[in-house]
């Protein structure tokens, strides 16, 4: 069956600013000798194999090689405890990658999944700050830069992407600490990225 779903997402990583694994289609070595990033999306909309899972967050953690195409990708899932088991199902599915989608695109980089926990979660976005706390496990919040010589006040976009959405926002971690699944790091002050996002298979 067919799935859609979409909403928000932003993520931040210890690159110090315009993360060069995502603006070179992930071919450029990150800042430091690992990439350690979280990516939390909230799914404002969506339909799973017939599974409403409208109104949950996933955030998905990982530790890369500096240049993540090499893979070897150690990933943990944290899942939104205000979802159904069967929401947590259909979820767990679409970004496990086994749904296709663009999960599965990078299936063949993911070295070990470390792990998946339901916990409480909140996220919030105003469209230009972006926040989310899961458990005790994530706390994260970016801003999106926005130049004082910007009249149109959209912000700074990189472009031509692909994933998870084809044009993001760059900005920067006003706090963030992550502590899960033996990941533990804080990446306050570094790169981050935002966007609306749409994904089907």
């Amino acid at each position: 069956m067919a799935w859609h779903i979409e909403g928000t997402y932003f993520e931040n990583c210890n690159c110090d600013m315009i993360c060069p694994c995502t603006a070179s289609g992930l071919t450029a070595p990150a800042d430091n000798d690992r990439c350690n990033v979280a990516l939390a999306f909230h799914v404002a909309t969506g339909d799973v194999n017939g599974v409403d899972v409208g109104g949950l967050t996933v955030c998905v953690i990982a530790d890369t090689p500096a240049v993540m195409s090499e893979g070897g990708w150690k990933v943990a899932i944290l899942m939104d405890s205000a979802a159904s088991a069967g929401q947590s199902e259909a979820l767990g599915a679409v970004f496990g990658g086994q749904l296709g989608g663009p999960m599965q695109g990078l299936g063949a980089l993911i070295g070990e999944v470390v792990g998946m926990e339901s916990l409480d979660v909140a996220y919030a976005d105003d469209g230009r700050r972006h926040t989310v706390r899961i458990g005790t496990a994530v706390d994260m919040s970016v801003e999106d830069f926005v130049s004082p010589q910007d009249p149109t006040g959209r912000g700074v976009r990189v472009s031509g992407v692909g994933f998870p959405a084809d044009t993001l926002a760059a900005g920067r971690s006003t706090g963030s600490r992550i502590d899960a699944f033996g990941m533990t790091w804080d990446n306050t002050g570094k790169n981050s990225f935002s966007a609306p996002f749409a994904w089907s298979a």
